[in-house]
């Protein structure tokens, strides 16, 4: 993502562009890892040595409020995030904690058309986000960055 992309994106969701938050967004759309805060925070750092974790927290907390980003949490309960805010699923991979991306549209529609069939007394269903968990086996795919995407044709 280029800052002026980063730019329009605050811009367009209300917020007032800082160089604090075009540098989170920037950084966490450019790792496609769904990093934790810390990772977003240290990778950051290397140019913006100040910043405080506190700081990229509340930022990313202001993102995920505004519909930027979207909150990804681990098996093991660490809270990390997703740039990407369009339907898709993830795959969790319990041995290396990596979570990958896995888009397959016929999964999302057939998730969406069997809630909107079955309603849940009681709960109105904002989103359906499945995360199936297990081990990569292609240790090609098995990679610590996480910058692979999964499609299903």
């Amino acid at each position: 993502m280029c800052e002026k992309e980063a730019r329009n994106t605050l811009i367009r969701h209300g917020l007032k562009v800082t160089p604090q938050r075009l540098a989170v967004l920037e950084t966490l759309r450019n790792m496609d890892s769904h990093p934790a805060t810390e990772h977003i925070a240290g990778f950051i750092r290397k140019n913006y040595p100040h910043i405080a974790t506190g700081t990229v927290y509340k930022i990313l907390n202001t993102f995920v409020e505004k519909g930027i980003v979207k909150r990804v949490t681990s098996d093991r309960d660490i809270m990390r995030f997703d740039a990407r805010t369009e339907p898709h699923h993830h795959l969790y991979c319990a041995q290396s904690e990596q979570i990958a991306d896995y888009f397959d549209d016929e999964l999302t529609r057939m998730l969406e058309d069997y809630f909107k069939k079955k309603q849940i007394p009681g709960f109105r269903l904002e989103e359906i986000r499945l995360q199936l968990v297990g081990n990569f086996t292609d240790t090609g795919t098995d990679n610590k960055e996480g910058n692979n995407s999964h499609h299903h044709e």
